[in-house]
């Protein structure tokens, strides 16, 4: 039984990162597809989609989006496109787990510098909900360090 899914997701993220796949599937839950959102919004992807893969009428796979009420629902898959630059570069160059269920990693919203001087991003789980550590210190707000990536 897998304990952290968030986990499993960076490395599913990074390992398709690293053989340059174009897209990657995983179970979906609203935590990873908050996540998700986030590095859509930050560049970092270039977008994803939550729904059930399933098969048509001659047997060929294919992907029906679900409406967001439906996220996390039985066999739900997120889907997400990966980014990679003109000339085949890639966008995610480090994506690392930060707070485990191990150890947990809070920030306080005094305490939220930035990482490479702007130039990576730290996600946050917070109370107003999944968000970059730049939309968290606009907001003036701290919360759960999930990840770093640059």
């Amino acid at each position: 039984m897998m304990t952290d899914t968030i986990a499993d997701m960076l490395t599913r993220v990074r390992n398709a990162n690293r053989v340059e796949r174009q897209v990657v599937d995983m179970p979906a839950t609203r935590m990873k597809a908050g996540i998700a959102r986030v590095l859509r919004e930050e560049g970092f992807i270039l977008d994803f989609q939550v729904g059930k893969v399933g098969t048509d009428e001659h047997g060929q796979p294919n992907f029906t989006e679900l409406p967001p009420a439906e996220i996390g629902s039985c066999k739900s898959v997120l889907r997400v496109y990966l980014k990679y630059g003109a000339e085949g570069e890639k966008v995610i160059r480090l994506l690392r787990r930060d707070s485990r269920p191990g150890r947990r990693l809070y920030v306080a919203r005094r305490s939220l510098g930035k990482v490479l001087d702007g130039q990576g991003i730290r996600i946050l789980s917070t109370s107003h909900g999944v968000m970059s550590d730049r939309q968290a210190r606009a907001q003036n707000i701290g919360g759960e360090v999930l990840c770093t990536v640059w």
